[in-house]
């Protein structure tokens, strides 16, 4: 091992020791052993000079101080905590940044990690299985304190790898079936109860359901929450209507609410298992001259910003996204700080509540 860094093909550097910069040219880098051998003293002592100052006599201190000054050395923070083992950055890796919901969780996991004197690499694996094995790769790499993750891969098989470097990972709004690690969710069947409850009382009895990809334990959860809620109301599950979505965007919202005008038996309300495909829903059917909610209810699921500002203002379930993303980040730090050998796995379920808005307000 050496304490002098090098300049890579790339462009970035590897070092040890105490760490390393690049020359004003760029043409080298300079190492904690290049500023002991010019101020003639040990990498001990420039070690001390730059973390224990106080154990250096004061003309030493001031000559090996010029020197790094002179030669433009800075400690490298990222070799020093790769050596420590305590990387002062988390990752989080989200399904899609182009959701508000996950702007949110990262707002609420970025709060708790800079109080803690920590920083978070957001990436967005955009609901892809192979983006998310690439930046769980990138992350082991990297040796970050930590991952937070609402996984893209149905099967595990990304996250199970990725354990094996002995990176703690934070499961964030989906439950840890493999008591693996800890995580944190929203309890999405009653978050799809509440929701058909709502336009059951409101006075409707049939109803369809705009789903996102099958795969996602969260699209699953929702429906079965639809169908409990159809159930107690004494209605059969045939009431409600599947139209399912490849992803959870407006695009497919549109898409969506195109194939919902269409269908032979129309529903008076549409539950949407998440806002944005809510939004797109609203977009089609404002279009066709649809109006909402006197033709049709909609009942979107995040209760993002835009819910409450669309041109009919969406009745959402809120799920508590900044807790999600804070409670995550703090599970993390207890599983990764001084107290780690007590740490114990949790698994946190948040309660969803429901926000009525004008889009349900006129019942059947």
């Amino acid at each position: 091992m050496t304490d002098t860094a090098r300049t890579t093909g790339n462009g970035g550097s590897t070092g040890h020791g105490g760490g390393s910069l690049v020359h004003g040219g760029g043409a080298g880098s300079v190492g904690i052993k290049d500023v002991a051998r010019e101020a003639g003293v040990s990498v001990g002592t420039v070690s001390n000079v730059i973390n224990q100052p106080d154990r250096v006599s004061p003309a030493t201190l001031q000559h090996v101080r010029g020197v790094i000054a002179r030669l433009g050395y800075v400690r490298s923070e990222s070799a020093r905590q790769l050596r420590a083992g305590r990387s002062r950055i988390m990752a989080l890796l989200v399904l899609d940044m182009g959701n508000p919901f996950f702007v949110d969780i990262a707002r609420g996991a970025e709060r708790t990690a800079r109080a803690a004197g920590l920083g978070v690499m957001v990436c967005n694996s955009d609901q892809d299985a192979g983006n998310e094995a690439d930046y769980l790769s990138l992350f082991a790499e990297q040796r970050v304190r930590g991952v937070l993750v609402t996984p893209a891969d149905p099967s595990g098989a990304n996250l199970r790898d990725f354990r094996r470097h002995g990176i703690p990972a934070v499961l964030v709004d989906r439950v840890a079936g493999d008591g693996a690690g800890c995580s944190v969710s929203v309890d999405d069947v009653v978050g799809g109860s509440l929701a058909i409850r709502h336009l059951t009382a409101t006075g409707h009895r049939s109803f369809a359901y705009v789903s996102g990809p099958s795969h996602l334990q969260q699209v699953r959860d929702r429906r079965e929450g639809a169908l409990l809620a159809l159930a107690e109301a004494g209605l059969p599950a045939a009431a409600l209507q599947e139209i399912p979505a490849d992803r959870l965007d407006v695009a497919s919202g549109r898409d969506a609410g195109s194939r919902l005008l269409g269908l032979p038996h129309r529903p008076t309300a549409v539950f949407c298992a998440n806002d944005l495909l809510a939004l797109g829903v609203l977009q089609s059917l404002y279009a066709a001259g649809v109006r909402v909610p006197e033709d049709m209810a909609i009942v979107g699921y995040d209760d993002i910003e835009f819910a409450a500002a669309a041109t009919v203002p969406l009745t959402s379930v809120r799920q508590p996204a900044l807790t999600l993303g804070a409670r995550a980040a703090a599970l993390l730090l207890e599983e990764t700080g001084d107290g780690a050998a007590d740490h114990r796995h949790e698994h946190v379920v948040l309660q969803p509540e429901l926000v009525v808005r004008r889009s349900t307000l006129a019942g059947r």
